[in-house]
């Protein structure tokens, strides 16, 4: 962490205000480098007061995602978020984590973009990713698990999420198989996980996500207005993208750790609670390939388990889903 990441992280700790001297020991930093922190963050729009009885007091941060305001609010311990890089602009945050973890990064790096330009869901399809209006990220990881077994990432993932957005909005999504959070029917999240492996050892997966947070209806898409919503429309008030990504990255850290710890078990029965798809009819395509059938559970690798029209039960790792009733 950044000295200037240190000292947001201390301010925050201490909202009452906190002394210059107590700044400069516990960032070991002179009162020149304190002083000079500051001002940068000021000049990047955080609000900082400073008075002779309370010290410096932060009073407001900007609404612009910054590394330096995300990387202060990481725990010590925590995994995911070790490294957090925000760009104004990329292709897809999955692209340039992609370059990280061919370039052997360590599991962790966490890159935000406040724009896509190529931003992609599942099965190719295009996000739309405007400006500042979402929270479009991706996430390195290097598990100690099968190729088999990635599958876990997903389910463990779309809980993180849930639990992030009620944490922040009040609001509980649900979850559509395989990667789709809900909120009134309407899709307001997704994952996309991507996955480089050997036979028997996974090199890396590096999980993507979107969140719409702050659209209006008139900038979304007209082709995705009657499908697609946002937090701040769910809510009818604008969502802090900071504090939801502070959120989104305690979670996922703490689903990740459960994985990593063989506790699917209960990762697959939070999932199983928000999940719309179990107990339902469900079409599944699959390339050529169309399964019908009523989907029942995870299995112990993530996949779901439909039982056919033939009471047969086919492992499904993922395929575009059609609900019946």
């Amino acid at each position: 962490m950044t000295s200037a990441a240190q000292l947001l992280s201390a301010l925050r700790a201490h909202p009452e205000g906190v002394a210059g001297t107590d700044l400069c020991q516990q960032l070991g930093v002179t009162r020149a480098a304190v002083w000079s922190h500051i001002e940068s963050l000021r000049e990047a729009g955080f609000e900082i007061i400073a008075s002779p009885h309370r010290g410096y007091q932060l009073v407001s941060a900007p609404s612009a995602l910054l590394a330096v305001d995300l990387q202060s609010r990481h725990k010590k311990g925590q995994t995911i978020g070790n490294t957090i890089h925000v760009l104004a602009q990329t292709t897809s945050t999955n692209d340039e984590v992609s370059q990280a973890a061919l370039e052997n990064h360590p599991e962790g790096l966490v890159v935000f973009a406040e724009c896509q330009s190529a931003g992609r869901g599942r099965m190719g399809r295009r996000w739309s990713s405007p400006t500042g209006r979402g929270l479009w990220f991706s996430v390195l990881l290097r598990p100690s698990l099968a190729p088999s077994e990635c599958t876990q990432l997903t389910a463990a993932s779309a809980n993180a999420l849930v639990r992030a957005i009620q944490s922040v909005t009040g609001i509980t999504p649900e979850i559509k198989w395989p990667n789709d959070l809900l909120i009134n029917g309407k899709k307001v999240a997704g994952i996309l996980t991507e996955m480089s492996a050997e036979l028997e050892n996974v090199r890396s997966v590096i999980l993507g996500i979107g969140i719409d947070v702050n659209q209006t209806a008139s900038e979304f898409p007209a082709d995705l207005r009657s499908i697609a919503t946002s937090l701040k429309l769910a809510t009818g008030k604008s969502v802090s993208r900071a504090n939801l990504a502070e959120a989104l990255l305690r979670e996922l850290d703490h689903e990740y750790a459960r994985i990593l710890a063989g506790d699917f078990t209960a990762v697959a029965e939070e999932w199983a609670n928000h999940c719309t798809t179990l107990g339902k009819l469900a079409t599944i395509d699959m390339g050529t390939r169309r399964v019908r059938g009523r989907a029942e559970a995870l299995d112990e690798n993530g996949a779901l388990l439909l039982r056919t029209e033939h009471g047969r039960i086919e492992r499904i790792i993922g395929g575009e889903v059609t609900l019946t009733k």
